[in-house]
């Protein structure tokens, strides 16, 4: 969904010069590092550095106090920006995150709201040149935000929040509703409702827990960064915003004892330690931390600096984990006897990448869009894999390959051929919206395979794959690194929370075109690659 604005009037030309005031405070923006220190057991190798210059001004970096210095110059020009996108009276702007790519190119991210009220499928994002002149606006609705009356006719329960309801194009005063309990496999469960104020319609709903599966008890040896205390260590990395690793001890709430230890050996790599879980899930948030760092110049999860914390031992013989915005922390079952659990490198990337695509898109876990955040979530996990370049799990294009929870040793999902699953879908088709997300996510996962590593049979890292595409087309891979990088410059910059599949082509589309050129080989792949996947 894109709206390309070019302003005419004269309080419009008003508004874009000072869109002009925030680009050049925006253009502070710039790369940053934190510095690596304290070790605690040996082995692998140490990945905190800053991006590649080159990487990092082109996808753009918000080193914390920048971004935070930015942000806050963005919203008090909102008023102007909203004045240049010929927003309506009773409209305001929230702005949540401001990137400035290498071309100057600054990307605004914003919330909207109404007389007050937020609006659901309002959020949009700016791209202004360096000079003030707005190039054009990614919106995830393109209708006029307006309802007759705010002034709701039916009741609703005291929770309820009023809203604007904007996602499906068709504004409405709504009622959301939250219904927490658990799911069927115990995972927690927050049910959000939106009906209409109006006529008591049901308008959507989604699961806002995002679940996901890994590997665990795999890494074999590992550095952990812990802090010492007087009594004596803690899994608390000072190096990477604070990241704290808890123990539930079974239970299914609170935040658990965080895990200590007398001499800053840590586990025994089986599941009869209860330390062995921590060590995993603490090792793999420490590799996503450095991939995101590393490899997209991103300062953490939300790009603020600051750790979301992990929670081992969940529940009982629970076979799943999970992300939850609501404590920006990543949960983790112990598997079956509570003896395996799943705290992996890709399981913790997994699941801290439904806390980035949160602060970015904000991808509505439903439909096609919930496709695309599990894939988020999927692409990035296998990026992280293979980043860690761990010998005892080495990176491939497989989810949840050594958990077995199918008990035939075959794999949760598969990005090179996604339907070997069962379920899956290997390419798009206009059903593929009412199908679960962890399963219409298929087509991106391909897509991003295809990408990366091209189409036919090749071995990689000792596993075998074969992908087809949907007309039969030969696709020659460009490269996982630029594959990611297009991924995670679509999803900062150019998707909303209503983004489907063909919206991912074009946020990618520009992505690439930004990255690498208007006639450059890598859009011309991405292009062919959508089409090899029934994107078209």
């Amino acid at each position: 969904m894109n709206l390309h604005t070019t302003p005419h009037n004269s309080r419009a030309n008003r508004g874009t010069r000072r869109l002009a005031a925030l680009a050049a405070v925006a253009a502070m923006v710039v790369a940053g590092v934190q510095a690596g220190s304290a070790v605690a057991s040996p082995g692998g190798d140490d990945a905190r550095t800053a991006a590649a210059p080159s990487t990092a001004a082109a996808l753009g970096v918000n080193p914390s106090a920048q971004r935070a210095t930015a942000i806050k110059s963005a919203q008090a020009e909102a008023s102007s920006a909203a004045k240049a996108l010929k927003l309506g009276g009773q409209e305001k702007l929230i702005a949540r995150d401001v990137i400035k790519d290498a071309k100057g190119t600054v990307h605004t991210r914003y919330e909207r709201t109404y007389d007050g009220l937020p609006v659901l499928g309002g959020d949009l994002v700016t791209h202004t040149a360096a000079d003030g002149t707005l190039k054009s606006v990614d919106k995830a609705t393109k209708a006029k935000i307006a309802v007759a009356s705010t002034t709701p006719k039916l009741k609703a329960a005291a929770s309820a929040r009023k809203v604007i309801y904007a996602a499906d194009g068709n504004p409405v005063l709504a009622w959301e509703t939250v219904r927490k309990g658990v799911q069927k496999d115990g995972t927690p469960s927050r049910v959000h409702t939106i009906t209409d104020a109006t006529t008591g319609e049901k308008l959507h709903s989604y699961e806002a827990i995002e679940t996901g599966t890994g590997t665990s008890q795999y890494s074999g040896e590992v550095e952990l960064t812990t802090t010492k205390t007087d009594a004596g260590f803690e899994l608390t990395d000072g190096e990477r915003g604070g990241h704290k690793t808890y123990d539930l001890n079974q239970g299914s709430s609170g935040t658990g004892e965080l895990v200590t230890d007398d001499d800053d050996a840590w586990g025994d790599g089986t599941g009869a330690d209860r330390q062995t879980a921590a060590v995993d899930a603490h090792y793999g948030a420490a590799k996503t931390w450095d991939f995101y760092k590393t490899a997209l110049g991103r300062d953490g999860i939300a790009g603020d600096g600051k750790a979301a914390y992990s929670r081992v031992h969940y529940g009982e013989n629970y076979v799943n984990a999970f992300w939850d915005d609501s404590c920006f922390c990543m949960t983790y079952g112990d598997g079956e006897g509570n003896q395996n659990a799943l705290t992996s490198i890709d399981v913790a990337a997994h699941e801290m990448t439904h806390g980035l695509t949160s602060a970015t898109a904000n991808l509505d876990y439903a439909g096609e869009s919930g496709g695309l955040n599990e894939a988020t979530s999927d692409i990035l996990g296998a990026s992280v894999e293979f980043f860690a370049d761990n010998t005892s799990d080495a990176g491939d294009y497989l989810i949840g390959e050594k958990i077995d929870i199918n008990g035939d040793g075959t794999p949760l999902r598969y990005m090179d051929k996604p339907s070997k699953d069962g379920s899956s879908a290997d390419f798009w088709d206009e059903n593929l919206g009412d199908i679960d997300v962890h399963y219409s996510s298929g087509v991106a996962n391909h897509f991003f395979y295809l990408l990366a590593e091209g189409s036919g049979k090749k071995t990689i890292n000792g596993v075998d794959y074969d992908s087809a595409t949907s007309d039969g087309s030969t696709l020659t891979g460009i490269g996982r690194e630029k594959a990611y990088q297009i991924w995670y410059k679509a999803l900062s910059v150019y998707m909303t929370s209503t983004t489907d599949y063909a919206g991912a082509r074009v946020a990618t589309e520009k992505a690439a075109t930004d990255l690498f050129g208007a006639d450059s080989e890598e859009l011309k792949a991405v292009s062919a690659t959508w089409t090899g996947v029934n994107v078209k």
